[in-house]
């Protein structure tokens, strides 16, 4: 059994709903990003080009803060983790959202803090597909959300494509959820329990959830 999962995905991807469901139904400690504390998220959302780098450094912030407590914290009762990201998300939002400049200091802080957390034994990243992605963001009504920028999905989309198109040491799972909704339907969040603990080698693995 993995100690350590990662559900990760672009915006509106069901994430924080299938790591809480994960964490509870494997007596697993959930660790969800705590993106309404940071105090500079509605404001980046007015004004991207002013506010991008707070944003992303408030994030990193917080996530290696979380991610350190985490290891810290495990016990002899609860040693496995559930997280709703991975750390890479850091990196993989501020190349989207930051001018180069910019970029290559916060990936020096990045590779600094990177390097004191363990990976992930799993990372599963969700693929709903853009209009379930768009539904989502839809229902969930968080106003700063609503008025994305044109093509914004897509170069997410694409900066996952990027950094994950290598393991470095993880299974890197890319399952296709487009074919289930694991909110409307709970009993499919079995299949894909099954699908992300399935026993696998480190790599990439490409992988269909409901076929």
């Amino acid at each position: 059994m993995y100690s350590s999962i990662a559900i990760e995905g672009g915006i509106g991807a069901g994430k924080s709903t299938l790591a809480t469901w994960l964490a509870q139904d494997l007596g697993a400690e959930c660790m969800l990003e705590r993106f309404e504390e940071n105090p500079f998220l509605e404001k980046f959302y007015e004004n991207p080009d002013a506010y991008g780098f707070s944003v992303e450094l408030s994030f990193l912030a917080d996530r290696y803060k979380q991610m350190q407590q985490a290891i810290l914290g495990r016990n002899l009762f609860k040693q496995r983790l559930v997280c709703d990201y991975a750390f890479a998300k850091s990196l993989i939002f501020a190349k989207v959202n930051l001018p180069k400049e910019e970029f290559d200091l916060f990936k020096t802080m990045f590779q600094m803090m990177a390097s004191q957390l363990p990976s992930p034994e799993v990372i599963a990243i969700l693929d709903p597909g853009r209009a379930q992605q768009e539904a989502q963001i839809l229902a969930r009504g968080r106003s700063y959300e609503q008025a994305l920028p044109e093509g914004y999905l897509d170069r997410v989309a694409k900066g996952y494509e990027q950094h994950f198109k290598h393991a470095r040491g993880s299974r890197v799972l890319w399952i296709d959820t487009s074919g289930v909704d694991f909110v409307a339907r709970p009993e499919e969040k079995m299949a894909l329990r099954d699908l992300i603990l399935a026993p696998r080698k480190p790599g990439v693995h490409r992988l269909v959830a409901g076929s």
